[in-house]
């Protein structure tokens, strides 16, 4: 089975056994809703568990699982990943891409020229931008719009720009 990272135990919360969650999903409405399947990995073995309670504090996800019921219960979950399962991601709109599909990515231009590699996503609230990770030079940013990003394949982990002016 395939997981993926939707964040990290950082810390306990109280003594009814929550955990204090930093996030690094899209979804975490969805992920983090009362019922949701996830996994913790912990000394390399992958613990199942259901989210029981979910509420937002100071900037951060406060999880309850169903039966860790106390602080002892969890405390040995703080700096654990928490994931989830490949199999339940949703499908995405046209266009849409999860950040793990995107990352890792090789960029060329429609010149053919390779520009390098994503790194990283920033959110900008208008739209992402990707940071490509170039071979000797600064960091490129590039905005996740249809003037730029040209064509997208997952499949073969390529990203096809038009180098406008200025963007590099």
């Amino acid at each position: 089975m395939e997981f993926l990272q939707v964040g990290k135990i950082v810390n306990t919360h109280a003594l009814q056994g929550e955990v204090k969650v930093v996030s690094n999903s899209d979804f975490k409405e969805e992920r983090f809703k009362k019922g949701s399947q996830l996994f913790i990995e912990f000394n390399g073995e992958y613990i199942e568990v259901i989210v029981a309670t979910h509420r937002e504090h100071k900037g951060a996800d406060l999880l309850k699982f169903k039966h860790l019921n106390s602080i002892n219960d969890v405390e040995k979950y703080k700096g654990c990943d928490l994931l989830v399962s490949a199999e339940n991601l949703d499908d995405l709109d046209e266009n849409e891409f999860y950040y793990f599909e995107i990352i890792g990515c090789t960029v060329k231009a429609t010149t053919g020229e390779e520009i390098g590699e994503i790194t990283e996503i920033l959110e900008t609230g208008a739209n992402d931008v990707w940071v490509v990770k170039r071979k000797g030079q600064k960091d490129a940013l590039i905005p996740y719009i249809e003037d730029v990003v040209k064509s997208v394949d997952v499949e073969a982990k390529e990203v096809i720009i038009e180098v406008l002016e200025g963007l590099l």
